[in-house]
């Protein structure tokens, strides 16, 4: 029976290249925070612990962790430093522990989990992941000789043979975890910034007589985020990321790189996305359904053969169901849709239910706050509401009621009921030349006052 794994999540930095009030591994990527991403990749490999070692203070950094629990390194003096603050947290783990950093979160768990079962298989005291570098004079150099992870160079103390290597360290590693106690224990302080570097733990282990091993990873896996421009890169990086799997799971997209997901949205097949369109978090779409142009989408559960768009906008709350039509510049929030609805034109639809094959007219507004609350407006199956139309919430409308264009409608409505509210029409016979004139006169004498 494999030992279970234990993962330790260095969280402690700084982040003041951010230049930002919020904690560095709080920033969104994609809708998730960066330590978000990490957690959720390293959850996928079921460990039995995780921690997260923060900055004195970081309350909300800590915060983010939950339920797991979180060890403070009250001292800025290296990742070496910072791992043994875990200690505690780790007592009597016995498994393998991975040591992964909160502001790289693109590293995937296939990466995660190569890395754990090498060192298996090796029964390697220490495992680290490294990449082939197109550029890797700011990276740390893998020192490998037969097969074997001799040490790991800083790039600034290698030498001239040293500098030619290419294969340059992540900063990840799986440590031993019968052995981390020791190896974190060996490790020296006798550098130009006087911090315990871990990643001294593999000449530590080697020097005890332990396997100590490298194994190859994506360099784009292994970004790590310092500022804005490197969060922004990063955000392009997962959106490619999202998209791919998007097209992997049956979804077409006409010009993808205007298309935005979120960590957490869900197609099934056969969704077509048109072009600029943007998905928040708590998104899921069935299949069939088309989404055309200039649509922004958030929280919502978007049902089979529906056709969203343009330019509309669902908002959090909101459930559309099967085959329903949602056109250009209708809005809805924490509105309900039944099979067969249609908003075709020009809403807003506001906490309402809306009932199988309803008909919405362009123009309709569900008058959903009065200042001091919101409230729902539910109309049944199978009605009809004109354009221009106004539902003074709380209202019920019936089945199969109509109400009639550009009405306000402040009582509810029984089913089969017509109902209207609006001024009565009345037609001046006759009057039309008269009033012309008498508007085209007054608009020359503006126009004589203001050339005065």
């Amino acid at each position: 029976m494999k030992s279970p794994i234990a993962v330790v999540v260095l969280a402690a930095g700084a982040g003041t290249r951010m230049k930002s009030a919020l904690p560095k591994v709080l920033h969104p990527l994609a809708g998730w925070s960066m330590v978000r991403h990490v957690l959720e990749n390293a959850a996928r490999l079921k460990p039995g612990r995780v921690v997260g070692v923060v900055a004195p203070g970081a309350r909300d950094v800590a915060a983010a962790f939950a339920p797991h629990p979180t060890a403070v390194q009250r001292k800025p003096l290296g990742t070496g430093d910072a791992t043994k603050a875990a200690l505690p947290a780790l007592k009597g783990h016995r498994g393998p522990v991975l040591v992964v950093f909160a502001d790289a979160p693109l590293i995937t768990t296939a990466t995660l989990r190569r890395l754990v079962e090498a060192c298996r298989k090796a029964k390697a005291a220490v495992g680290v992941l490294g990449f082939l570098a197109r550029d890797p004079t700011p990276y740390g150099r893998l020192i490998v000789r037969d097969g074997m992870l001799e040490r790991i160079v800083e790039s600034k103390d290698t030498d001239t043979a040293e500098r030619a290597i290419d294969f340059c360290n992540s900063g990840v590693m799986c440590i031993d975890g019968a052995l981390i106690a020791s190896l974190l224990g060996a490790i020296k302080d006798d550098n130009v910034k006087s911090e315990f570097y871990l990643t001294d733990a593999v000449a530590a282990a080697r020097a005890a007589g332990h396997v100590a091993i490298a194994v190859e990873g994506d360099e784009a896996e292994f970004q790590g985020i310092n500022s804005r421009a490197e969060l922004a890169v990063a955000e392009k990086a997962l959106q490619r990321r999202l998209r791919a799997d998007a097209f992997a799971a049956g979804v077409s997209m006409t010009d993808p790189d205007t298309v935005w997901l979120a960590a957490d949205t869900r197609f099934a097949a056969d969704v077509t996305i048109g072009p600029n369109v943007r998905f928040g978090l708590g998104v899921s779409v069935a299949s069939g359904t088309e989404i055309k142009a200039f649509c922004d989408i958030e929280g919502a559960r978007i049902g089979r053969g529906a056709i969203i768009g343009p330019f509309a906008r669902i908002r959090p709350g909101s459930d559309v169901g099967d085959q329903v039509h949602i056109g250009n510049f209708v809005e809805l929030k924490a509105t309900r849709m039944g099979r067969g609805a249609k908003a075709n034109h020009l809403a807003y639809l506001g906490d309402t239910d809306i009932g199988a094959a309803s008909n919405i007219g362009a123009g309709t507004i569900a008058v959903n706050y009065d200042g001091y609350g919101k409230w729902r407006t539910v109309i049944g199956a199978e009605a009809f509401v004109g354009s221009n139309s106004s539902l003074v919430a709380p209202l019920k409308i019936g089945r199969g009621a109509n109400v009639t264009a550009g009405s306000v409608i402040t009582a509810d409505v029984p089913a089969g009921a017509v109902a209207f509210g609006r001024a009565r029409q009345e037609t001046k016979k006759g009057r039309a030349a008269a009033l012309r004139a008498k508007l085209k006169a007054r608009a020359a004498a503006a126009k004589r006052a203001r050339n005065k």
